[in-house]
């Protein structure tokens, strides 16, 4: 390259970003992943925690029994009785970075913001804010668009101590978003179960637990467990646990309040306690997995300054010491205090053990729970050993996946960041839409498994007929998940199926599969259905694709003249240059989603049971017109 056409690098390339511009530039630095509420782990919804964590930290604090919480038109109103900002650092507090109460142990213990940055991203990102603190017959308020000042003030006030914040999302950030009510609802229950004595008014009905943990347990629980709940509670601990006739595990972990839906430290130690003590009680030499199969319990602790790994808070970090930081001075090392493994270890070691010597009457039923886990995993092991090392000796495993150079258990770097929250493995069906998605991935981190045909509905075979099935095996071997769910290869499990009857019942299968023997993948929010167009409509001048008949119908509008409609019926219909778009940041993805209270026994006799009388009137109720219908068969 020549001197005369190099882009000129000088001093003014050189830019400072901070704060608000900062904040709104690389919003995933601050809030994960942006969405438009139909995800859980959406922004929205990280935006409204960041707002109700300063509320529950005030009550931790002892200051404000209630918190109201209204979402109307997309404009969320949170209104706490803590004690109020002070009231000359109102501005401050909510838009300059890294200001904040939270920094030592003064005025905040063991809360969940702590860094100075949670209401700065929430101002930053919504189009409108705005914030008022009460204290003593005084307030100050302030008004700010999209993290910009607008106005600001101080007066007199007759309400009670305590601090309100509107908002509303900005849509330029977060496109045509809607807060889903429901996980608004499971956030708020959450909030009640892990703060005894705290009242939350979402939209005029209020929430409120006296029974902690034991109550969020309970009200999840739908299987009948074997033995009533064990509720164990220590100085900045809770623990509930039992265990019932299903597969997997479900445990919900919390740190100051925080849902830690990815898990972390606690959660690890939580797990391995629980066999570790029940097969020193025993004094047999159980494995981990048969102690916990069917486990479904929570986990609570109380922490300061907790290391959450990202500013979305959804996994605790694993290097943390309790409450004593380490320090060396010369030789001589200072005392450490415990790590989280260690303390949550230590407690459920003593605890559970006392509590299984004074309940003698479920110490029965639990070892026969372990025995018939252990039973069936042994008889399921060999099957499954067999059948993988026949089709070892075959090649047929390299033929179904064809991997990508990314693992998800890799080891965790800055670097890779971006792969670990992108590693995806595509289930496919056929020759043709595997070959297709094969060529337009992004072999780094994108996966593609291809199964032969239908898979075996897993609702009414028996496990060791689940076990002998060649298809299924691998797609275990795929995932990682021989022996552990922690094991998994990749964090996005994509079912990528035609969008005909063939390809619904093949998803179905699937799903069954999943909801039977690895639910949590489910709840985790590992498992999605990959959206395909429907439609292309294109004129000579321009391609569009369309995922319904709305979207058909406006393209149809827009482009107007010598307008050409292909319908796609299958994968392997659109080209490989065609589906790089539609796996690549376009990628339309609908979660599957199973909430705690949510049968899932229930729901497989629905869809996958005999066919009933109520089955037929949901497909009944649900079927497209017949003008529809013509409409998509053109």
């Amino acid at each position: 390259m020549t001197q005369n056409n190099a882009i000129n690098y000088s001093d003014e390339n050189i830019r400072t970003i901070e704060g608000v511009d900062h904040i709104r530039l690389r919003p995933g630095m601050y809030i994960g992943r942006l969405g438009d509420g139909k995800n859980p782990g959406d922004g929205i919804y990280v935006l409204l925690k960041e707002i109700v964590d300063n509320s529950v930290d005030e009550f931790a604090m002892g200051f404000g029994k209630e918190i109201r919480i209204t979402i109307e038109d997309n404009t969320v109103t949170v209104r706490d009785f803590g004690r109020g900002i002070p009231l000359d650092s109102v501005v401050k507090a909510v838009s300059i970075l890294n200001t904040g109460g939270k920094f030592d142990d003064k005025a905040f213990k063991k809360s969940v913001g702590l860094n100075g940055v949670g209401t700065k991203a929430v101002n930053a990102l919504s189009e409108s804010f705005y914030v008022c603190s009460h204290r003593d017959g005084e307030c100050s308020w302030a008004k700010f668009e999209r993290g910009d000042l607008k106005d600001s003030g101080k007066g007199e006030t007759k309400e009670k101590n305590g601090t309100t914040i509107i908002f509303k999302p900005d849509s330029l950030m977060f496109g045509q978003f809607a807060f889903n009510l429901d996980y608004v609802t499971t956030m708020v229950k959450n909030y009640s179960f892990l703060k005894k004595g705290l009242t939350l008014n979402l939209n005029g009905t209020a929430y409120k637990s006296e029974n902690g943990l034991l109550d969020l347990v309970n009200e999840n629980l739908t299987e009948e467990p074997i033995y009533p709940p064990i509720h164990l509670v220590g100085e900045d601990i809770e623990i509930v646990l039992t265990h019932c006739n299903a597969y997997g595990e479900n445990i919900s972990s919390f740190v100051n309040g925080q849902n830690t839906r990815d898990g972390g430290t606690h959660l690890a130690a939580y797990r391995e306690a629980i066999a570790k003590t029940l097969k020193e009680f025993f004094k047999k030499n159980y494995e981990p997995a048969d102690c916990r199969q069917g486990v479904v319990g929570a986990i609570s602790i109380q922490i300061q300054d907790p290391n959450f790994e990202g500013q979305t808070k959804t996994k605790l970090g694993s290097n943390y010491m309790w409450e004593k930081q380490y320090q060396e001075k010369g030789a001589m090392k200072v005392d450490i205090g415990p790590t989280i493994r260690s303390y949550v270890n230590d407690f459920i070691a003593k605890n559970l053990d006392n509590y299984l010597h004074i309940h003698k009457e479920i110490v029965p039923l639990l070892e026969e729970k372990i025995k018939a886990s252990q039973k069936e995993r042994e008889e399921i092991s060999g099957i499954q050993k067999k059948t993988r090392e026949r089709n070892k000796k075959a090649s047929v495993f390299n033929s179904k996946l064809r991997d990508c150079r990314f693992h998800y258990n890799d080891k965790r770097t800055e670097k890779n960041q971006e792969n670990i929250e992108n590693s995806s493995i595509f289930i496919t069906e056929g020759d043709s839409a595997s070959g297709t998605i094969t060529k337009a991935r992004n072999a780094n981190y994108q996966a593609v498994f291809s199964l032969r045909g239908k898979p075996i509905n897993c609702y009414k075979e028996s496990r060791r007929r689940v076990a002998e099935n060649d298809e299924l095996n691998m797609l275990i071997s795929a995932l990682g998940v021989e022996d552990d769910l922690a094991n998994l290869r990749y964090n996005n499990i994509v079912i990528a199926t035609d969008a005909d009857d063939d390809g619904m019942h093949i998803r179905m299968l699937v799903l069954t599969f999943f909801m039977k023997y690895y639910p949590d993948l489910i709840r985790r929010n590992h498992v999605h259905i990959l959206q395909t167009p429907l439609f292309r409509v294109r004129n000579k001048k321009e391609n569009r694709y369309c995922y319904n008949n709305e979207e058909k119908d406006k393209a149809i509008a827009a482009l107007k003249t010598g307008v050409e409609i292909t319908r796609f019926k299958g994968l392997g219909e659109i080209s490989s240059k065609e589906f790089e778009d539609f796996i690549g940041e376009n990628m339309r993805l609908d979660l599957v989603k199973l909430s705690e209270e949510e049968s899932i026994a229930d729901i497989m006799e629905f869809y996958m049971g005999n066919n009933t009388l109520e089955r037929q009137n949901f497909i009944t109720a649900n079927l497209r017109s017949e003008e529809e219908l013509e409409d998509i068969n053109i």
